[in-house]
């Protein structure tokens, strides 16, 4: 099915095997906060790099498994099938990065990160610069051999778990002024701090705190690439992440299509089973024809990227990929609950998790209606052809 070469399936099979050893644990993550036993999250941890099941996004020279964007997509999809978060240990570092790293960032950041034994996070969504990261107000100016960083950041996810920034800010001085620009900056460095933590609505171990950055000194080596690369590696970042998120949201909702039509097979109802109900059925049929629809919509994105698709292309069929399945999701993991039930209100529940879970994705990353108006702009500029 989907045209899978006998490599795919098996990355397949051993991603999904992962899944269900990491299902296992949802539960207790849910009791506690998102947090597992010490030692338990390290043995997964260590477990996804023994199967290869990490750096996916990165070239084998590096350390990485080099696998294709559809082989990326394949392990994040078996994922997604998992709440909690607990299936972040499937780690993906920044894939922009080695074409661009000097030798500083390459050993004291990128390969430590491949290896597992360093983690990054990112700062660049602010107060007012949510979905729209053109218009920051972070600040960075060069002075001599360094830069000062200045900025209060939003919504840092897994800056807890994380031990340096990547930090996107507005150069106030020289030739590019006025432009971003994006640095690295260890976590400790003086001048970074946590303003606050919020609680959010899921259940994970990953926070995602206000940080504020003050005066922050970092060397001109912690520029990433140069000055005149303004967005292009966020603008990377975003077609990837955005990619991967419809795949994770292609693996919640076989998850919840399979659990509830489990659930729905043996709840009896008087003489009959809930998935006699026409209205159960139809909730049930509409799941799986979406789930076929988006998980069709997803590998073909994915082949054109690994076929060398015009990039402002990509970013249009990537903001196709993200508000069609986050859309999707969504609706699919309310019509979940509805099937459970009361059942499907209790934290014990899958789909009362994925409830929760789900609704982010339709914000990070750019919320539904960022990626409406991309749409619209390069179909305006390229029209339907290019695109479909």
């Amino acid at each position: 099915m989907y045209g899978l070469t006998p490599d795919d399936l098996e990355l397949q099979a051993r991603a999904r095997g992962f899944a269900d050893e990491l299902i296992k644990h949802e539960e207790y993550a849910e009791a506690h906060g998102g947090e597992l036993q010490e030692d338990v999250a390290h043995r997964l941890e260590a477990r996804a790099v023994e199967l290869g099941l990490t750096a996916t996004n990165i070239p084998t020279e590096l350390g990485g498994q080099g696998c294709s964007t559809l082989q990326q997509v394949l392990v994040q999809e078996q994922g997604g099938r998992v709440t909690n978060a607990l299936a972040w240990c499937l780690t993906t570092p920044p894939g922009w990065w080695p074409a661009v790293a000097n030798d500083h960032q390459r050993e004291t950041y990128l390969i430590p990160t491949i290896r597992g034994r360093r983690e990054e996070c990112y700062a660049i969504t602010e107060e007012y610069a949510g979905s729209d990261v053109s218009d920051l107000k972070a600040t960075a100016a060069r002075e001599g051999d360094e830069y000062v960083l200045n900025g209060v950041k939003w919504h840092v996810t897994s800056y807890n778990k994380a031990d340096y920034v990547l930090f996107q800010a507005v150069l106030t001085g020289g030739e590019h002024a006025g432009e971003q620009a994006l640095f690295v900056a260890d976590k400790d460095a003086p001048g970074v701090r946590v303003v606050r933590t919020p609680a959010y609505t899921h259940t994970i171990a990953h926070h995602h705190p206000i940080v504020a950055f003050e005066d922050v000194r970092v060397p001109a080596t912690h520029l990433i690439g140069s000055e005149a690369d303004g967005m292009s590696f966020v603008y990377e970042w975003f077609r990837f992440e955005r990619l991967m998120i419809g795949a994770r949201c292609l693996g919640a909702t076989e998850r919840l299509v399979d659990e509830m039509t489990a659930f729905a097979a043996q709840r009896r109802i008087g003489a009959e089973v809930l998935a006699d109900k026409q209205l159960v059925q139809g909730m049930l049929a509409d799941s799986l024809t979406e789930l076929f629809a988006a998980r069709a919509m997803v590998y073909e994105v994915a082949r054109a990227l690994d076929a060398g698709a015009d990039p402002k292309v990509a970013h249009a069929q990537c903001s196709m990929v993200k508000l069609f399945t986050s859309e999707m999701a969504g609706r699919v993991a309310d019509r979940a609950v509805q099937v459970f039930g009361g059942r499907g209100y209790m934290r014990e529940n899958v789909a009362e998790r994925f409830f929760r879970e789900l609704r982010v994705e339709r914000i990070w990353e750019g919320a539904s209606e960022v990626q409406r108006a991309i749409i619209a702009s390069q179909l305006r500029k390229r029209g339907r052809a290019a695109l479909v």
